[in-house]
């Protein structure tokens, strides 16, 4: 189980307009993650600016970097994502299960 601060440090890195859009890619691109030239591509940002969000990004434990040979791939972590979703739903719907419940969680 993620710690509040843990939370609150992922959400605030996610709380821009481009590092949202570059870890919502990651996502949909899955664990192998992409390289950083598609990346700035995909998204048409230069790559000092990718450079300054994925640190960011990379702070909060939301993304992780592998080299392979001159190309950096970046990932989503999963983990610490869905550590994420399940702070934020802990409680949901009084613990009953919202797929079934008449509240609109």
């Amino acid at each position: 189980m993620m710690k509040s601060a843990m939370v609150v440090k992922a959400l605030a890195a996610l709380a821009q307009t481009t590092r949202l859009a570059i870890f919502r890619l990651l996502v949909s691109a899955g664990p192998e993650g992409m390289a950083a030239g598609q990346i700035a591509q995909k998204l048409k940002v230069s790559p000092a600016t990718l450079s300054f969000h994925f640190k960011t990004l990379s702070h909060a434990g939301l993304v992780e970097s592998r080299q392979e040979g001159r190309f950096v791939y970046y990932a989503a972590n999963f983990t610490v994502m869905n550590g994420m979703v399940d702070y934020l739903t802990e409680n949901c719907c009084g613990g009953a299960d919202c797929s079934t419940s008449s509240k609109n969680c």
